[in-house]
């Protein structure tokens, strides 16, 4: 009778975890969404961090010390975000304000496409006149919004929380690769048992390979492919050649989404540019040729099968980060979904029958033979080698 009435509280008990973890995990989003002035540069920095750490322990392993190799990291990734900006935000705003004196131009090499689209709409709104019967005509009502009133205003109520969020991230770079061989250790050891102390280093080992193998492959990708890009632009004659690799650079780190934003922001520089049609939107045909080769030719041959992931997985998480974080949630969706799926790869998937209706409560694998483990963790933990 005891046992019964212990395996019936046992099942209530875990019945309500399972509850409040349903509860946890639908409030989570919401949370993120309302807290992105910190979470996202927290987020974005941990991510940066993760990707970082091969340098550092190369850095390391040449015996410079870890405040002194974070500082360099930290100083490496500065250079390349500020050539990143330099080649594109500044060409970019000064190409995109011509946009209103080049209207004519874009009219003029799209005319064709304008004549089809009045000729359609006016045969639709003749069968449509035909068809529907004649009725009062309802005007909708508008309501003007007010524009800023100034950008200097704009920009003083939202560049000093960038530039706190910038320099908080960066400092959380900073002090995460500073400590990170301490904390790595110190998380291993702590562990109350040496299959536990096994497991945890199997996890942060396969963590950072893993993040630091994609965001180091597509990165290289993608310079290749932005290079390429304005290379052929170059002899085109089009304006700021480096600046178009660029976007095309960084919107390739969004699947699926980023290269179609790209063809479009192509085209219209092409239409702002060329004066013959085929000419103008020759860049956004460019692109959509370069990027079905990268995606299904390079990329998979390049990255393999240790990184595939789901493509629908791909778009759930794109979707869920763009819609909590905006284009930087996107641009951090793959890395995110990377990290969850290689925990939940190491720890086990949660098994929700066993977890209500018996005891265990994740779904693991075989455990490793003892004097493997026992070798690999050993030199994980002293060498910064990989464990097998």
């Amino acid at each position: 009778m005891m046992l019964v009435l212990a395996m019936r509280r046992d099942r209530i008990l875990a019945t309500l975890t399972l509850f409040a973890g349903i509860g946890l995990a639908l409030a989570t989003p919401f949370a993120l969404k309302a807290g992105a002035e910190f979470f996202l540069p927290t987020t974005a920095a941990l991510v940066i961090a993760i990707a970082m750490v091969p340098i550092l322990e190369w850095f390391e392993r040449h015996r410079i010390p870890s405040a002194v190799a974070a500082l360099v990291c930290i100083l490496l990734f500065l250079l390349a975000a500020n050539i990143a900006l330099a080649a594109i935000v500044v060409p970019a705003v000064e190409f995109f304000r011509k946009l209103p004196e080049r209207i004519d131009r874009i009219q003029m090499n799209i005319a064709p496409l304008i004549d089809l689209y009045s000729s359609l709409e006016r045969y639709l709104n003749r069968a449509v006149r035909h068809l529907a019967s004649p009725g009062p005509i309802r005007t909708a009502q508008t309501t003007a919004v007010a524009p800023p009133s100034s950008i200097l205003e704009l920009a003083a109520t939202s560049a000093p929380t960038a530039i706190v969020q910038v320099f908080f991230g960066i400092l959380v770079i900073y002090f995460f690769l500073a400590g990170w061989t301490r904390l790595r250790r110190r998380t291993i050891t702590s562990r109350s048992s040496f299959g536990g102390a096994m497991a945890t280093a199997r996890v942060i080992q396969h963590v950072v390979d893993d993040t630091a193998a994609y965001l180091g492959t597509i990165t290289v990708i993608n310079l290749a492919l932005g290079l390429l890009v304005s290379g052929v632009l170059w002899t085109m004659g089009m304006p700021y050649p480096l600046m178009w690799g660029g976007i095309v650079a960084l919107l390739n780190y969004v699947p699926y989404f980023g290269p179609i934003a790209a063809a479009l922001l192509l085209g219209l520089g092409g239409l702002m540019t060329f004066r013959d049609i085929w000419a103008a939107l020759f860049p956004a045909f460019l692109m959509i040729g370069c990027h079905l080769v990268e995606a299904n030719a390079i990329t998979p041959l390049i990255v393999g099968r240790r990184l595939t992931i789901n493509p629908i997985l791909i778009l759930i998480s794109i979707s869920f980060w763009s819609w909590v974080w905006g284009t930087p949630g996107a641009l951090l969706a793959v890395p995110l979904l990377i990290i969850l799926q290689t925990v939940l790869g190491a720890i086990g998937k949660p098994d929700i029958a066993g977890f209500l209706f018996e005891h265990g409560a994740m779904a693991k694998g075989s455990p490793p033979k003892n004097g493997e483990a026992e070798e690999s963790l050993a030199k994980s933990v002293d060498s910064h080698e990989p464990l097998t």
